[in-house]
């Protein structure tokens, strides 16, 4: 074969691979602000007010034991020079048990706390995944990434007030179907 005609034939070849390759579809690919639907959508409010509302109860329950072992304190030094050594020492190791049980319980309060966020965020999590994929479905999105590990991605493919409006939607509902239970 000649070389003018490898050489055509080399071009065409070329021309037909790219023009295949520019003529498919382009592939969609989505991002989804996790922070945001977490801050914006009605679950996420009500999750963090539910921690919220356990964090102050818990702050409450330890204001009232820290106000309990002031008072011991200052008693036990208003009174020290009057009582006698076994009744200061009585007082002192009642002050260390209070002042242990305190720590305990504030151990204890940190530990729910954080129980109950990982338990929130973990539900929120699998519910928004949920979403996501049948947005993508239903898209056609190739995939859909959360934003934070995205350094640039154009507007068009931010997909996160679509995935709050579902949230909001299916939150609705199963807050409404919770309502109509109770009521029952």
């Amino acid at each position: 074969m000649p070389k003018i005609a490898q050489a055509f034939l080399a071009v065409f070849c070329v021309l037909a691979i790219c023009s295949a390759a520019y003529g498919a579809d382009v592939a969609k690919i989505g991002v989804v602000d996790l922070p945001k639907v977490f801050q914006q959508s009605e679950a996420g409010k009500a999750a963090q007010a539910e921690i919220k509302q356990k964090g102050r109860a818990m702050e409450v329950e330890l204001k009232r034991m820290g106000a309990q072992i002031e008072d011991l304190k200052k008693r036990l030094e208003r009174e020290a020079a009057v009582m006698s050594k076994e009744m200061r020492e009585e007082k002192e190791r009642e002050l260390r048990i209070r002042v242990s049980e305190f720590e305990t319980v504030e151990r204890g309060f940190e530990g729910e706390l954080r129980d109950l966020n990982n338990r929130l965020s973990q539900r929120f999590r699998e519910e928004v995944l949920l979403i996501a994929e049948e947005i993508g479905k239903k898209g056609g999105y190739l995939l859909i990434r959360d934003k934070a590990g995205v350094l640039y991605s154009p507007s068009s493919n931010d997909i996160t007030a679509e995935v709050i409006k579902e949230h909001n939607r299916r939150f609705a509902q199963s807050t409404k179907a919770a309502g109509k239970s109770s009521s029952q």
